[in-house]
């Protein structure tokens, strides 16, 4: 009898910031956490991104922590009073938000190395809700932190990507996910009740349509994702002869 297959791990990210909204800061840090979890065969399921608003930050942030295995935060982590992501994870859990001492210690050490004044402002990066452990950032000290299932990280990508780094060895790894793509040189208005048909044969595999202009019209890259390689094969099959059945016609 065939072993059931493994419960997939999934994951959500909550990117925080006004300046995302508005369109003045364009955000980096989607793509890159999709493309490392990707890689762990961790699905990255959904992304919402919310203003510097408490109570907005709160509710996206308890649907996503109940809805998937991991959630990922980037943003509202500084020194300004703007910065309210440290409150709001708070107030989500249910826990007060204190100063860390370990986190007060490091960035008082680390200013002082620099000749910087460990101002009011500063201290404000080392808040996080009672329980939380660090993450580390070898770029500017001031830690990201992680409660139950999950991440917070500041929203500068360097230190994103760097506290990412820390973060990625510390999850449980999913099935890694296979890809398969095919040429269709037609319109997606042409393959589209027969590629439905295809999908609904293959439902192990996800099947994906993107379309592109080409110098003799619209083409489409016809693309399979599955964690079984003969899953996979067999749908690039049965869209390969889909597409030469739909081409045939068409010349006929």
């Amino acid at each position: 009898m065939p072993m059931d297959k493994p419960a997939p791990v999934t994951a959500a990210m909550l990117a925080i910031g006004d300046e995302l909204l508005s369109g003045r800061t364009k955000d980096k840090n989607i793509g890159h956490l999709a493309e490392l979890l990707t890689a762990a065969g961790i699905e990255l399921r959904e992304v919402r991104i919310v203003g510097d608003e408490e109570d907005h930050i709160v509710s996206a942030l308890n649907a996503l922590r109940q809805g998937y295995d991991y959630v990922f935060t980037s943003g509202g982590i500084g020194p300004t009073h703007d910065d309210i992501t440290a409150d709001a994870v708070s107030r989500a859990f249910g826990v007060p938000c204190l100063y860390d001492d370990k986190a007060m210690a490091l960035m008082a050490a680390h200013y002082q190395k620099r000749g910087v004044e460990f101002t009011e402002a500063r201290k404000r990066m080392a808040r996080m809700p009672q329980g939380a452990e660090h993450i580390d950032n070898p770029v500017s000290v001031a830690p990201g932190f992680v409660i139950g299932n999950v991440h917070v990280m500041a929203g500068v990508p360097s230190v994103f990507q760097a506290m990412l780094d820390n973060v990625m060895p510390t999850l449980r790894k999913g099935r890694q996910v296979l890809s398969r793509s095919i040429g269709c040189p037609l319109p997606e208005g042409d393959i589209g009740e027969p590629l439905r048909a295809v999908a609904q044969a293959n439902t192990a595999v996800s099947i994906g349509s993107y379309p592109r202009f080409t110098d003799t019209g619209f083409a489409n890259e016809i693309v399979v994702r599955g964690t079984e390689q003969s899953d996979v094969d067999a749908a690039i099959e049965a869209v390969q002869a889909m597409i030469d059945d739909l081409v045939a016609r068409r010349a006929g």
